[in-house]
């Protein structure tokens, strides 16, 4: 009887002994893992910050903040839920309301007083997070919130900026090949290689992000930005859906923006690309006009009608240069002034214990 004791309370000794060294490998597992996704230095109030630019998408809100938070609660890192409204004229700024009473442990709302674009609510966004990795993501639900874990497990791997570029687009066929265009006409004049500066879901490290926001500049291009402060980004690829609901919110005008943007913001390329059309220009010009004096002196002079097409091509290159240099001229302008670059209304938040050191206001 005594022996049959002695071994049942050896088995529950050793039970015990596995059971606490479970536990304690799982913590090791779980502070292991905590420690590859950022440096817990203690600086950051949550480990990572994810910033979504919203602009009148009150039919996708309940479906994006359901699939959002349910994907960072289960992946086991403190993080921060930023919506950024962009002066949104439906439901809404209600529904962001709504959302910040039900979870104010994890969710902020930042409300702009207009409309000023997704590139500036982003920034706003980089202004006011708190985490020590950011993330992106657009709010029209064609990338999966679900993948977020997946570019924070491939930072993990040492990379600075892990970006998402979208395996099978699901956009018309004018957006896909304008972005593709711009994307070429990127990387030839700006040397910023990245294989898709339209998609929105990317993860950054902290410093790339207060790096952004020390720009300060009017018209900013952010993840061209990004890329150019990141010493270690990859590219990943992401899934990409249709739109399900909504409207998209870019036309012509803005992707001709966009391309200005990238012209003006990060290369001289342009302007030096304009001298060597004017060099060649005005050589073709002095051999015809050679040819024409030839001409005139055999005899062989015809009208004038090639005269007037030489001419009006000169006019529309001398026209393309003005405008060319329009744009520079302007965003020097913008950086003199040094207006604000967006207004918030009101920034609804839970206070925090702890304040960030390095925390800066607009």
């Amino acid at each position: 009887m005594e022996k049959k004791e002695k071994t049942a309370t050896k088995k529950v000794a050793v039970k015990k002994s596995v059971t606490v060294k479970k536990t304690a490998t799982a913590k090791k597992t779980t502070s292991k893992k905590s420690a590859n996704l950022t440096q817990n230095s203690g600086k950051y109030d949550v480990e990572i910050s994810i910033v979504i630019p919203v602009f009148n998408e009150q039919e996708n809100m309940d479906d994006l903040s359901s699939r959002v938070l349910k994907t960072m609660d289960n992946y086991g890192h403190s993080y921060e839920l930023i919506f950024v409204d962009d002066g949104s004229s439906d439901k809404t700024p209600q529904i962001l309301c709504d959302l910040f009473k039900k979870r104010s442990d994890v969710i902020r709302v930042i409300t702009f007083n207009g409309n000023y674009g997704q590139y500036v609510a982003i920034l706003a966004g980089f202004e006011h997070v708190r985490g020590e990795v950011v993330v992106t993501l657009d709010a029209d639900l064609q990338n999966l919130p679900e993948e977020i874990p997946d570019l924070l497990e491939k930072m993990k791997e040492g990379y600075d900026l892990v970006g998402g570029y979208r395996k099978k687009r699901h956009d018309n066929w004018f957006r896909t090949y304008a972005s593709k265009s711009v994307n070429w006409f990127r990387a030839k004049t700006t040397g910023i290689h990245m294989r898709d500066h339209g998609c929105m879901l990317r993860a950054y490290k902290r410093y790339i992000i207060d790096e952004v926001v020390k720009t300060r500049e009017t018209s900013t291009f952010i993840t061209a930005l990004a890329q150019k402060f990141a010493g270690n980004p990859i590219d990943f690829p992401v899934t990409h859906q249709e739109r399900k609901a909504g409207d998209s919110k870019y036309n012509l005008y803005k992707l001709i923006r966009i391309t200005f943007d990238l012209m003006t913001g990060f290369s001289l390329a342009p302007l030096q690309a304009f001298t060597m059309v004017g060099m060649t220009i005005s050589f073709a010009s002095l051999i015809y006009f050679f040819v024409e004096v030839f001409k005139k002196v055999v005899g062989h002079h015809h009208g004038f009608g090639l005269h007037f097409a030489f001419v009006f091509l000169l006019l529309s290159v001398i026209i393309l240069g003005i405008g060319l240099l329009g744009e520079y001229l302007g965003r020097a302008y913008f950086a003199v002034c040094d207006h604000p670059r967006f207004v918030i209304r009101e920034i609804l938040e839970k206070k925090s214990e702890k304040k960030n050191p390095e925390a800066k206001s607009k």
